[in-house]
C-alpha cells in the first residue's frame, strides 16, 4: 500500500532557484511571480504547479459555447 503524501512530503523539496523559476516560468507561458504563486499555494513539484496553472487558465464548456455564439 502506498502512503498519501502529506505537507512534511511537500516541504522535503527545497525550493526551486531563482534560475529554475524564471525557466518553469518560460515553458509555462507565465511569470515568474505566477510561478511563485503556484509554489505557495501547491508546493515546489513542477507537476504540481503545471497543474496548478493549468487549472487557473483552463475553460468551461460554457465559456466555449458563450464563445462560439451558441
Amino acid at each position: 500500500m502506498h502512503a498519501m503524501p502529506d505537507a512534511t512530503s511537500r516541504s522535503a523539496t527545497p525550493p526551486p532557484s531563482r534560475a529554475q523559476i524564471r525557466a518553469w516560468a518560460d515553458e509555462f507561458d507565465a511569470t515568474p511571480e505566477q510561478i511563485e504563486a503556484a509554489i505557495a499555494a501547491v508546493g515546489p513539484q513542477q507537476a504540481d504547479i503545471e497543474l496548478h496553472l493549468k487549472g487557473s487558465r483552463s475553460t468551461t464548456n460554457s465559456d466555449r459555447v458563450r464563445d462560439a455564439g451558441g
